[in-house]
């Protein structure tokens, strides 16, 4: 008999990078997976590459709550986890983001998770058991310089996540989150496209920041030491599905595990002074 405490998981932002590699490599591990993405044409790549796939547009209601049925339906009612995955990153300095961009990085990151975990939970309580992970950033507990509303989103998730973590003692829900640092992916793609759909670098006083700015959001390959592939997370959420007793944070790359330590043991003008130059 399976007595792995998951066995079904739904996993959200599925088209590319930590979501496709963890679904794959779940998959491979004997799980059911049902892998979610945005865009119709990435929904129909991952069924041809045999997933059980739905559509999940994680700023539209609806659409999450589609996806939730449907997974529901096949499953007869239960599911064992939920990976919050999907996100993006907006760059850009504080002082250049409308009212607009950050309800938009907002939406996606924190209430698009938010509203797909609270339709979950409700299940989760019925059959006493589940894993709710979040796939964070070490940008969720340390902030740098262009990265505000990014920093913003993840922060809150966090303090979201941790909220609902003293809320659901003792019902065998446990929410888990993911802090990865620098991992390859096409995260940095996506977010050079928003910086440029978004800020206005030309007429920024930081304008001469976001030229050098640029050529580091254009560069192919890794662009920080202590890179790590995807494949690094999925390790960790192989532990976080499958320990009895689940942490409560898994980091996965050096930044992440040094910034914790930073963040414990420096003062804050120190802590500062080091995130600027980062």
């Amino acid at each position: 008999m399976n007595k792995r405490p998951v066995n079904t998981i739904l996993i959200t932002g599925c088209s590319s990078g930590i979501g496709y590699v963890t679904a794959k490599g779940l998959r491979e591990r004997g799980y059911r997976v049902f892998a979610s993405a945005r865009k119709p044409e990435d929904v129909e790549r991952l069924r041809k590459e045999g997933f059980e796939t739905v559509q999940l547009d994680l700023d539209d209601s609806e659409s999450i709550e589609q996806a939730v049925n449907q997974v529901l339906q096949w499953t007869g009612g239960t599911l064992d986890a939920l990976f919050n995955n999907g996100a993006w990153g907006q760059v850009g300095a504080v002082e250049d983001l409308t009212r607009e961009v950050l309800k938009s990085q907002f939406e996606t990151n924190f209430f698009g998770t938010h509203e797909l975990t609270n339709l979950i939970l409700p299940v989760m309580r019925k059959q006493g058991h589940g894993r709710i992970l979040y796939n964070s950033s070490v940008l969720g507990f340390i902030a740098l310089p262009y990265r505000g509303a990014y920093n913003a989103s993840k922060f809150a998730l966090e303090g979201l996540v941790d909220t609902l973590r003293l809320e659901l003692h003792g019902t065998g829900i446990h929410p888990v989150l993911i802090e990865p640092g620098p991992i390859l992916t096409r995260f940095r793609e996506n977010a050079y496209k928003k910086f440029k759909q978004n800020i206005d670098a030309e007429h920024s006083p930081h304008s001469e920041v976001y030229q050098r700015m640029e050529q580091k959001l254009a560069t192919e390959g890794p662009a920080v030491p202590f890179t790590l592939p995807p494949e690094a997370v999925l390790q960790k959420v192989i532990y976080a599905l499958e320990r009895p007793r689940p942490k409560i944070r898994y980091y996965v790359t050096v930044p992440t595990y040094l910034f914790a330590f930073f963040k414990r043991v420096l003062p804050f003008r120190i802590l500062d002074w080091i995130q600027r130059k980062v």
